[in-house]
């Protein structure tokens, strides 16, 4: 029976925000990209259960320009909506530029396309006065965009209020000063995520409440009347990972470690959005969390998940167990089944373009990737340290599971301690594991070792004994880590058969949202790396990329 259910979350790895919309019988959710490029990834379904990356909004690297923001920072919270009226898709994001002393420097952003494969428009400009903007079409033909007003005077209640402006899609411009409508349908706090619907006589307006950690949930409100006032939903939260009631209003930490749930195994639901299907369902999709215990770190970051719902007699939504508490299994859709073809676990580079599901932080991959030069290989062309805010030639894939191996076969020769090439397990700029090939001056030779970089400090393990392997130059090197859990493992080889493994056992824990002090809101990835520290010209080789996910485990 469990085979046919769907199994919670439906996007593993960083997929944190959902908005879904529709087009007829077409389902798309777009999901935040933070600092990864390309941004704002696009999913699609038929059948509520098969789901296929079908595209990217933001494919210009340089708008918005991504570099040099910090961890965690970047495209924020996307709202995709589908106006029948215009025959347009609209997609509105916020641009996350600081949080230096908790003012929230953000800038919203809107695109238009025909297709969500594109072509998107060039960005409107909306306004700075807060984030996880959203817009809403009204059926007189009016559009209004939400968000959260951001707070900044140190005596008033964090994060603020939601607010509401109308947009003039003639001018592209925002029509007078924003008005604050909504102040929570609970007293968990932290209101944000806005979404405004209409059905029937009523205007909902959908939000997240509590932070976006432990105490996490979706809540409801109506009004007749667009401006409001907007009554609260009885029932609020219709959604959350912990039922608790509580008034947290003067907490405007968005992690509340407290309120973790240990009868649930998914935290942290909330910042929802749904859709009404033709066939009558209703559903829903929210981020969840999967934290290790007791540390309550979450090394898969936010991840997307969906529920089943239902409108009561008397207008308001809910689960279809009329139960609060998100659930890992649910009931699949009635609409006939639609396959679609899953992300490959094996990449070797025989196409001249980069498949769909590649990022690379702050820049475009195909800045620093060759496909062309060395048939049946992937260039990269070394540039910065990972360290770096600026330009790094990483190209990645999202982990999406805790037991997993990821190998690679690289032909690289390094001629100074400067050019590194290898594979690397990448949370941030500041925290990662690094298997990577240099010029080692002490042996006089290429040499092997793993680097780790921990909240900022580095630790250079193989200047341990038994932790630096020469090799030689103009041979094929096998590169691999191993994921099991909170394990990860290191390992070579020279004939992709026999594998030694190299550096100690690392902790995956420490590559989460928790326990980095520099970054947060995103999740790890895995990919292959390069590093000219001296003129960002000098290259590796590989041959192939594969991540191979142990069937029987989902997640951690």
């Amino acid at each position: 029976m469990m085979n046919e259910m769907i199994q919670n979350p439906i996007f593993p790895g960083f997929h944190p925000d959902p908005c879904m919309c529709r087009k007829g019988d077409d389902i798309y959710v777009v999901v935040s990209s933070n600092e990864w490029f390309p941004g704002l990834p696009i999913y699609h379904s038929k059948d509520m259960k098969h789901w296929e990356l079908f595209s990217h909004a933001l494919t210009n690297a340089e708008e918005p320009d991504l570099k040099k923001l910090p961890s965690a920072k970047g495209i924020w919270a996307p709202c995709l909506t589908y106006c029948e009226a215009d025959d347009l898709f609209y997609l509105v994001y916020g641009v996350m530029n600081s949080m230096n002393a908790r003012y929230f420097d953000v800038d919203n952003y809107l695109i238009t396309a025909q297709d969500p494969k594109g072509p998107w428009s060039e960005p409107v400009y909306l306004h700075s006065m807060g984030f996880d903007a959203s817009m809403f079409h009204d059926d007189d033909g009016k559009k209004y965009v939400v968000a959260l007003e951001w707070e900044t005077r140190l005596a008033y209640e964090k994060p603020g209020p939601i607010s509401i402006m109308e947009y003039d899609p003639k001018t592209k411009q925002m029509v007078g000063m924003p008005k604050r409508i909504w102040r929570g349908g609970t007293d968990r706090g932290c209101i944000e995520a806005p979404h405004l619907t209409k059905r029937g006589e009523y205007y909902y307006v959908m939000c997240a409440e509590g932070g976006t950690g432990y105490y996490h949930c979706v809540t409801m409100g109506r009004a007749r009347n667009i401006m409001g006032p907007y009554e609260p939903d009885p029932c609020n939260p219709i959604l959350t990972s912990n039922p608790t009631v509580a008034n947290e209003r003067a907490d405007w930490d968005h992690l509340k470690t407290r309120y973790y749930n240990p009868d649930v195994k998914l935290q942290k639901a909330g910042h929802g959005s749904y859709v009404d299907l033709p066939n009558g369902e209703t559903w829903m999709v929210f981020h969840v969390a999967r934290p290790f215990v007791p540390e309550l770190r979450c090394t898969l970051g936010r991840e997307t998940a969906m529920q089943r719902m239902r409108w009561t007699e008397d207008g308001w939504l809910r689960t279809i167990g009329d139960s609060n508490l998100v659930e890992e299994f649910v009931q699949p859709s009635q609409l006939p089944a639609c396959l679609v073809k899953p992300l490959p676990t094996y990449d070797d580079f025989d196409s001249q373009k980069l498949q769909i599901g590649y990022y690379a932080p702050r820049i475009d991959p195909g800045t620093f990737v060759d496909l062309v030069s060395r048939p049946g290989w992937a260039r990269l062309r070394g540039q910065e340290s990972g360290s770096s805010l600026h330009k790094v030639s990483l190209l990645a894939r999202k982990l999406t599971s805790l037991h997993m191996t990821a190998t690679t076969k690289m032909d690289f020769t390094p001629l100074t301690y400067q050019h590194t090439a290898g594979l690397i397990l990448y949370y941030d700029n500041m925290n990662f594991l690094y298997l990577y090939k240099y010029y080692s001056e002490t042996l006089g030779r290429s040499a092997i070792g793993v680097l780790e970089l921990d909240n900022g400090t580095k630790r250079e393990h193989h200047l341990m004994q038994g932790n630096r392997v020469p090799v030689e130059d103009g041979k094929d090197l096998y590169l691999r880590v191993g994921i099991c859990g909170r394990d990860v493992q290191f390992s070579w080889s020279l004939d992709g058969e026999d594998y030694m493994d190299i550096g100690p056992v690392f902790d995956s824990s420490k590559l989460s949202d928790e326990y980095s002090e520099y970054g947060e809101f995103t999740g790890t990835f895995v990919g292959i790396t390069c590093g000219d520290r001296m003129m960002h010209k000098h290259t590796a080789d590989f041959d192939f990329f594969e991540m191979k996910t142990e069937e029987e485990h989902y997640g951690i």
